[in-house]
C-alpha cells in the first residue's frame, strides 16, 4: 500500500484554478490511510481538505449540506459498502465527483463502481503525485483510472459485441432512457432530461427490466453496458 507522506513534487503541484482549491472528502476506515491523504492534499498547492470520514453513514450525514469537489471513496468499508454510498452519493450530489481508491481490483468492483456513479477507479498504490493528477482530472471531466484498471475496461470492451436476442430490441425511447441510466440519472433528473413525467420514465424502465431480463437499475445498467446496448 502506497505511503501517503509528501514528496516535494506535491508541494509544489499547480491546481485548475488557482483562485480556488478543490475540495476533497475522504471516506476511508483505516485512521492511518485517511490522515495520511488529508495531509498529502492540504500540503498540495490548489487542494484542500477539512472533511474526513471513517464510514459511509458519517459521510452521507456529514456531507449533506456541505459538499466538496471530490470525494475519495474506500470500498471495503465497515456498514454500507463504498459502491452502495457512492450510489446513494451520486443521487442526492450529482455535481459531486467519486473517486474510487481501493486495494481491489477485479472486474465485479471496477464495473459495479463504475456503474453506480464513480468517476474514476484508482488502487491504494496509485504514487502521491498521480493521486492529486488524478483529482484534477475528473474535477475537469475526465475519468481517471490506474493502468491496470483501464487496461481491464479496454480490453473488456474489446471482447464483448451488441446484443442481437429479439429480448434486447428496445424502442428508440427505451434506449434513451437506459442511456441516462447508465450515465447515473434518476427517475426524476430522467424525466426532466426527456421533457415527460416521472410515470412514463417508471414505465419505460419497467419495459426494459422485461426485455433485458433483469430486476434492478444496477443489472440493467450492467447488462447494458456488458452488451453495449448503448455505445
Amino acid at each position: 500500500m502506497e505511503d501517503y507522506h509528501v514528496p516535494e513534487r506535491a508541494r509544489r503541484h499547480k491546481a485548475i484554478q488557482p483562485d480556488r482549491a478543490i475540495r476533497v472528502a475522504i471516506i476511508e476506515d483505516q485512521r492511518e490511510i485517511r490522515e495520511g491523504l488529508a495531509l498529502l492534499i492540504n500540503a498540495a498547492s490548489g487542494f484542500s481538505c477539512d472533511q474526513r470520514f471513517p464510514s459511509m453513514e458519517k459521510a452521507l450525514a456529514g456531507l449533506e449540506n456541505d459538499v466538496p469537489d471530490v470525494a475519495l471513496v474506500d470500498l471495503g468499508l465497515p456498514g454500507m459498502s463504498g459502491i452502495e454510498g457512492i450510489q446513494r452519493l451520486k443521487q442526492k450530489h450529482p455535481s459531486l465527483h467519486l473517486l474510487v481508491l481501493t486495494v481491489f481490483d477485479d472486474d465485479h468492483r471496477i464495473f459495479e463502481s463504475l456503474c453506480a456513479g464513480a468517476s474514476g477507479y484508482l488502487l491504494k498504490k496509485t504514487p502521491p503525485v498521480r493521486l492529486l493528477e488524478c483529482i484534477k482530472e475528473v474535477v475537469d471531466g475526465g475519468a481517471a483510472m490506474s493502468p491496470s484498471v483501464a487496461k481491464r475496461v479496454v480490453t473488456f470492451f474489446l471482447h464483448v459485441h451488441p446484443a442481437t436476442q429479439p429480448e434486447c430490441e428496445l424502442t428508440p425511447q427505451e434506449l434513451r432512457v437506459l442511456r441516462l441510466l447508465v450515465e447515473g440519472y434518476q427517475y426524476k433528473s430522467a424525466a426532466e432530461a426527456l421533457g415527460v413525467g416521472v410515470s412514463t420514465v417508471s414505465t419505460h424502465v419497467k419495459h426494459i427490466y422485461e426485455k433485458l431480463r433483469v430486476h434492478s437499475k444496477s443489472e440493467a445498467v450492467t447488462k447494458a453496458i456488458r452488451k453495449r446496448l448503448v455505445v
